[in-house]
């Protein structure tokens, strides 16, 4: 088949991307029944929203975190709210491999079906020191390791949740390879995992520099695993709150945003109810701040606007495009790669060997013989 080099080739259909979302339709919380639920950092913040929604909504919600009296208290207290007892409050350090492998390993004993349809990476740790950028002592004989405690969490710890997830997502039983055309009514094993990045993610804050840091890399990781997470069959979403009054949004912080626009907590549980209950949302991201008027463009693609057009929103899709268009690019030079092996052939795969095992011998001589680093070999 002829190429037109002017054709947009389009790779949503490879990664099982699902279309645009429709954000003027209400979520049906009755599809987070009976599924099972992780969240890191889920005593407070974000995962208390997350996990009071759920848990009325009847699903098994397992929580992880290191304030262990307030998410004891936390669950004990929804159980009794609610009816639920099908929740659990586990003690759970995203910065310690370990104890993430036994907060999964627990989970999976303890859910009613011995698998696990969602996890949210929502633990997440501010600077509120700033240390990162007032340095001192290092000039000193020993000056001391700088202390990361914030890209531990925010990073290190989410990589810990998304490695374990890939491997117990997929084996959740009785679910089926993740998809757009899934049906929410009959889904009822999942294999989801949903980041919680920030605004910090897409732009900087500014004395925020190791929190906007990690924030960037989070949302790194989300677009990296959209185009490969298919091949486990598990779904991939991702939310970019903004400023939202939470916990998080310390004294100092406040005071620089006076005078600004705060959005609501339960604007981004809303947001993260819809991805949790609707199977078919795969590879979407959305951004929650302040409510704000939206248009649409003529591909029916909404975004904010100082227009005031009657209809207010506190989320926006973002990163909605990438696959699309942006990164066809990058399949091409990858099909053009794969058409020189293809030339190749072993020959060519004989040849790269022979160098690289030429190579290896040049360097084990260099390095045990530095000398005769220009020893023809």
């Amino acid at each position: 088949m002829a190429i037109d080099p002017g054709q947009k080739y389009s790779v949503v259909d490879t990664i099982r991307q699902s279309p645009p979302l429709d954000l003027s339709t209400p979520v049906d919380d009755a599809w987070v029944k009976d599924k099972t639920i992780l969240i890191t950092g889920g005593a407070s913040g974000f995962g208390e929203g997350f996990f009071r929604r759920w848990a009325a909504g009847g699903a098994t919600v397992v929580i992880g975190d290191i304030t262990v009296e307030r998410g004891d208290k936390l669950v004990r207290d929804v159980a009794r709210e609610t009816g639920n007892k099908n929740l659990h409050f586990l003690h759970c350090d995203v910065t310690d491999w370990q104890s993430q492998v036994d907060f999964f390993k627990a989970a999976v004993k303890i859910s009613p079906h011995k698998g696990i349809d969602c996890v949210v990476a929502n633990a997440g740790k501010i600077d509120t020191k700033g240390t990162f950028e007032n340095p001192r002592d290092l000039d000193s004989l020993t000056p001391p390791t700088p202390a990361f405690g914030v890209l531990d969490v925010n990073l290190k710890g989410a990589m810990y949740t998304t490695h374990l997830a890939l491997f117990w997502l997929p084996r959740n039983p009785s679910s089926i390879a993740a998809s757009p055309t899934s049906d929410p009514v009959n889904t009822k094993r999942d294999r989801h995992l949903l980041f919680i990045s920030s605004l910090a993610g897409i732009g900087p804050i500014p004395g925020q520099t190791e929190y906007t840091a990690s924030k960037h890399a989070l949302v790194g990781l989300y677009r990296s695993l959209r185009a490969t997470t298919f091949r486990h069959g598990v779904r991939i979403n991702m939310l970019c709150p903004s400023h939202i009054a939470t916990p998080l949004q310390t004294a100092p912080l406040r005071m620089l945003l006076a005078g600004g626009s705060m959005g609501e907590c339960d604007d981004v549980v809303e947001a993260a109810t819809r991805f949790v209950a609707s199977p078919q949302i795969v590879g979407r991201a959305l951004l929650v701040g302040p409510k704000m008027s939206v248009e649409s463009d003529s591909d029916g693609h909404w975004s904010w606007s100082d227009k005031q057009t009657g209809e207010e929103r506190a989320m926006m899709e973002i990163f909605a495009h990438d696959w699309e268009e942006t990164e066809t690019s990058q399949r091409r030079v990858i099909r053009a790669l794969n058409k020189v092996v293809e030339i190749k052939g072993w020959t060519g795969w004989f040849v790269d060997v022979l160098k690289a095992i030429r190579l290896k011998r040049k360097e084990n001589v260099t390095k045990f013989v530095p000398c005769l680093s220009e020893y023809k070999v």
